[in-house]
């Protein structure tokens, strides 16, 4: 079966390291190009490349100020993403609660263990 192309898909778009890098630096806010490229120690290139794709899928933003080019995270973007981990989320929940009571119990069995020695 082929592959969605990369810039269809936001799935996609964000398997890409490099990019979840740069998504991580735009939480913060807006971002010219040049702290990108001297935050990801890559050439300018590479950077506005990986930030394309990011913008044909909707997950960054641009807006031109004087001579620089502003770049910002477009949260509603990645909704799908979030939907889909939130269902994997929930079995996580699920099982750590598990977790804790097991370990609750095992916890109360060592501590009445301790006061019949």
């Amino acid at each position: 079966m082929a592959r969605a192309a990369t810039t269809t898909d936001a799935f996609n778009a964000v398997a890409e390291p490099r990019r979840r890098q740069i998504l991580d630096l735009l939480t913060g806010g807006e971002r010219p190009v040049n702290d990108l490229v001297r935050e990801l120690g890559m050439a300018q290139p590479q950077v506005s490349k990986h930030l394309r794709v990011l913008r044909e899928v909707g997950a960054v933003d641009v807006r031109d100020e004087g001579r620089q080019r502003l770049y910002r995270l477009n949260g509603h973007a990645l909704k799908p993403i979030h939907d889909w981990v939130k269902a994997y989320e929930r079995s996580w929940s699920e099982r750590f609660d598990g977790l804790d009571a097991v370990l609750e119990e095992l916890k109360q069995k060592e501590e009445g263990h301790g006061h019949d020695e």
